[in-house]
């Protein structure tokens, strides 16, 4: 689980101006090409948890930098897999708003399956579709919010639960705050999306 996670707002409309092949394609010039992305003009500016574009498309997404995780994805990696440990024993509630959010954002599910994803927004082609590791429209954006903010003020009410059930075979438990903090992260992501009407995009590194 080497891999890292970039994650970015994006505005789905100007990202529609172009086919699905290339829209990927786009989102990252406007971030990493070194003749027409980000860095060949001023650095960005940074914003408490967001790195705002100063350059071409400056208005169009910003990058949000996960505080605690180093733009590692194996913290998001392992919070799924303590959520699956302890799900069974949550409020009935907030295992439903979890199980939402993190389906929606994260997590393939107990049994494997994917949860809904907005992948086909950039393409089926997976030669282009590479490295997209989150893709939620500017709906389903709203949606997740508001899920967040129905699980949110019930989230400290897991802390028993987790400690006692999130331990794997080996005796390694979760973090129960760690936990929260992840959640609590991608809950502003959805947020300030939501807030501008823009989808969200996971990248791989």
């Amino acid at each position: 689980m080497g891999l890292d996670i970039t994650v970015m707002i994006a505005d789905w409309s100007w990202l529609g101006e172009v086919p699905e092949r290339e829209r990927l394609l786009r989102l990252r010039n406007a971030w990493y090409a070194d003749e027409t992305g980000l860095w060949d003009h001023d650095a960005p500016v940074v914003d408490g948890d967001w790195n705002r574009p100063q350059g071409p498309n400056s208005t169009r997404f910003a990058v949000y930098e996960f505080l605690h995780t180093l733009g590692s994805y194996k913290p998001h990696f392992w919070a799924t897999h303590y959520w699956e440990r302890v799900r069974d024993h949550a409020d009935p509630l907030l295992r439903a708003g979890l199980d939402a959010l993190l389906l929606g954002l994260i997590w393939g599910g107990m049994d494997g399956e994917s949860g809904e994803t907005d992948r086909d927004f950039f393409s089926e082609d997976p030669e282009v579709s590479y490295g997209l590791l989150v893709a939620r429209s500017p709906a389903a954006v709203r949606e997740l919010a508001v899920t967040w903010e129905g699980a949110r003020p019930r989230l400290d009410g897991l802390r028993e639960a987790f400690t006692g059930y999130s331990a794997v075979p080996d005796g390694r438990g979760g973090d129960f705050d760690a936990f929260a903090r992840l959640l609590t992260e991608w809950g502003r992501v959805l947020t300030e999306a939501a807030r501008r009407g823009w989808g969200v995009v996971g990248l791989s590194e």
